[in-house]
């Protein structure tokens, strides 16, 4: 069992103290806490409405790309490593980008925080910064 990072495990009881178990029984209540929260924000995916739950994953994903390419295109620019027109362009190519994701988004009856999916502990899929 060692080769699988199982230490010494023993049919001894271990000692512990009241104030370890009830940390320990804290951070119980909080994973089932965050579990339970994130099971609320999971896409539901019935029969009925398949359709909108696919869209909601796949307009997430591109609009977490979408953000990814304006920072990375922040960046660039403000390291002086683009042309005027290059700026412009792409400042015009993500707008057009984030409008046709909020026009489908209307489609599939989709507001744009609905896109931001709960991944449990790890947090929403991205976080809305204050510039």
């Amino acid at each position: 069992m060692a080769g699988y990072g199982v230490s010494h495990l023993s049919d001894e009881p271990k000692n512990i103290t009241p104030g370890e178990m009830e940390q320990a029984v804290e951070g119980l209540n909080q994973e089932l806490a965050s579990i339970a929260n994130g099971a609320a924000q999971r896409i539901d995916c019935t029969p009925e409405n398949i359709e909108q739950g696919l869209a909601r994953l796949v307009l997430s994903l591109i609009e977490l790309l979408r953000r990814l390419l304006e920072r990375q295109a922040i960046r660039r620019m403000e390291g002086g490593s683009l042309e005027d027109a290059q700026i412009e362009e792409m400042g015009l190519a993500l707008m057009k980008l984030e409008q046709k994701i909020r026009e489908l988004a209307r489609q599939f009856g989709l507001k744009p925080e609905d896109l931001n999916l709960e991944l449990g502990p790890l947090g929403n899929l991205w976080t809305d910064e204050k510039k």
